[in-house]
């Protein structure tokens, strides 16, 4: 082969690479590549005012004045059947499991004539006033430790209230009622008015 055959290839090769590189720099050319302000890339997150959701208030706890300021001795003698296995409710009937309960609001625990009550029972020793006995008919065993009733408690204030309701009816003289403020008086008084028109 002679001078000229390479100088064929050498000019093949030459103006191939003239071309790959032409085209390159025709490329850049045309294009305009330019970097970016800020690297990667935005996410779009809104924005936190601060303000939170505020849970959901729970309604206000009436006091136990009010509970039996608006109780009815009606449902409270109906809750009471749940008693009357183990208890009489007349004037001067008999004890049975449990004491007799007539006049119990105001008697002092553990001392109804005739009945054998349990230790813990004769040692709590206290007035059967509506707070106390509130306490007991919701849980016994937690306001009399060691007590032999095995009724475990009324669950709804609403119904312990109306069970004292009814228990204030079986005396002869009803111990009064704890007195509510004045401006929750009121509202009671309306709730009465506004229940006994409706039965006119």
């Amino acid at each position: 082969m002679g001078d000229l055959f390479w100088n064929k290839v050498f000019g093949a090769v030459l103006a191939t690479a003239l071309v790959v590189f032409g085209i390159r720099e025709l490329g850049h050319a045309l294009i305009h590549p330019h970097d970016p302000a800020e690297p990667g890339y935005k996410i779009a997150v809104a924005e936190d005012s601060g303000a939170k959701e505020k849970p959901a208030e729970a309604a206000p706890v009436k006091s136990l004045a009010q509970m039996l300021s608006e109780a009815s001795a009606t449902s409270g003698e109906r809750t009471a059947k749940k008693c009357a296995a183990c208890h009489d409710f007349t004037k001067g009937g008999p004890n049975k499991i449990g004491p007799n309960l007539w006049n119990v609001l105001g008697r002092i625990a553990g001392s109804h004539e005739g009945f054998k009550y349990s230790d813990a029972m004769k040692t709590f020793g206290k007035v059967w006033d509506y707070e106390t006995l509130d306490a007991f008919v919701s849980s016994p065993k937690t306001e009399v430790p060691g007590t032999a009733m095995g009724f475990a408690g009324l669950k709804k204030p609403k119904d312990a209230a109306n069970l004292l309701a009814y228990l204030r009816t079986l005396s002869d003289a009803p111990m009064a009622l704890p007195s509510l403020p004045a401006s929750t008086a009121d509202a009671a008084a309306a709730v009465t008015e506004a229940t006994q028109a409706t039965h006119e």
